[in-house]
């Protein structure tokens, strides 16, 4: 292992990246992968059981922020690129330890980002002989661009106006990625994404939290009104998006991967209690007749935005990517995925 096409991908244990690196390595045969992951609460070896036999791959535990370690990486695989998914991710932590976020998705960026140029370039916009081909791929979010009202979309050239600590910190890692690009000429693209769901996605995210706690009888709860809206991407077409544009996205720019599927909470929970009720019906149980009345509206998140959606057409139109599962089939094979998980 390594090879001229040795990978780095950060955050490799979480729900994105666990889903991307098995499609890359089934799609690639001539790829190796490292994984770099520090196993936080997010973070499950068990969402990459299907491929830890695999001799293209690599599990590292540790720290992006570690600069010693993210050197010994890199010299001794000699990594010719990175996909760079590791992030604090929730919204709520973020509100409840900021600090947190802006040491892993500010600092942890920056230090991944100097050392893969000092690895790849002899000065700036002079790279080292042999590592012309290398390239940052930095994953985001679109929730650094703030919130919409009741029309418009995100596109690229949205001003950022982020709300949280967590937008705010990966707005802040956005910026330090474009830095690198425009002072020092290194290969970077950021892509920025909508609401990802699927397989793999950690419990406390809103779809697994519903489906969980309707097949235990709990109350499904609900923020506020249940009327903010989010475009849902199903995890495996944003895997796609970040395939494309990892490799044939042009330097320097950035592309938003989004669903075209707006939906509220609401109709979130509609939708999954719906299916639950057709395919894993209540049984024995008299004080609910179907799964709509677990629903409970609880106190709303501070700042929580009202609306996010995005407009693709920058990766369509260049790039010819479309998103492969509506909302409509992704969710059964996303309920599908969490009954197995956990039915008693």
């Amino acid at each position: 292992m390594p090879n001229n096409k040795t990978i780095l991908v950060t955050g490799g244990a979480g729900f994105i990246g666990s889903n991307f690196i098995p499609y890359f390595l089934d799609k690639y045969p001539d790829y190796y992968i490292v994984n770099l992951d520090l196993l936080t609460y997010a973070g499950e070896l068990d969402n990459l059981k299907e491929i830890e036999a695999n001799d293209r791959y690599r599990f590292i535990k540790g720290d992006i922020c570690d600069r010693e370690l993210i050197e010994s990486i890199l010299e001794r695989y000699d990594i010719r690129g990175i996909i760079h998914f590791a992030a604090e991710s929730h919204v709520d932590n973020s509100i409840k330890d900021p600090g947190v976020f802006v040491r892993t998705n500010v600092n942890g960026t920056f230090t991944l980002l100097d050392v893969a140029y000092r690895h790849w370039m002899e000065k700036p916009f002079i790279f080292k002989k042999g590592y012309e081909e290398c390239r940052f791929h930095h994953i985001s979010t679109d929730e650094v661009y703030g919130t919409l009202g009741e029309s418009g979309l995100f596109s690229e050239t949205t001003p950022y106006a982020p709300n949280s600590p967590y937008s705010a910190s990966k707005a802040g890692s956005d910026m330090i990625v474009r830095s690198y690009h425009h002072t020092y000429g290194m290969d970077t693209v950021i892509t920025n994404c909508s609401n990802n769901y699927g397989p793999k996605q950690h419990d406390e995210k809103l779809i697994p939290t519903i489906i969980r706690n309707a097949l235990v009888g709990n109350p499904i709860p609900i923020y506020g009104d249940g009327k903010n809206i989010r475009d849902w991407l199903y995890v495996l077409d944003h895997c796609k998006g970040v395939d494309l544009v990892y490799h044939d996205g042009k330097s320097g720019e950035t592309y938003n991967i989004g669903g075209r599927n707006e939906r509220t909470n609401l109709q979130i929970v509609d939708t999954i209690c719906t299916l639950l009720d057709e395919v894993y019906p209540i049984k024995n149980n008299q004080s609910i007749q179907n799964y709509k009345d677990l629903v409970v509206f609880v106190e709303d998140r501070a700042g929580h935005d009202r609306r996010y959606a995005i407009d693709a057409s920058k990766l369509e139109n260049e790039l010819g990517w479309r998103a492969d599962e509506s909302f409509d089939t992704g969710i059964v094979k996303t309920i599908e995925w969490y009954v197995e998980k956990y039915k008693e």
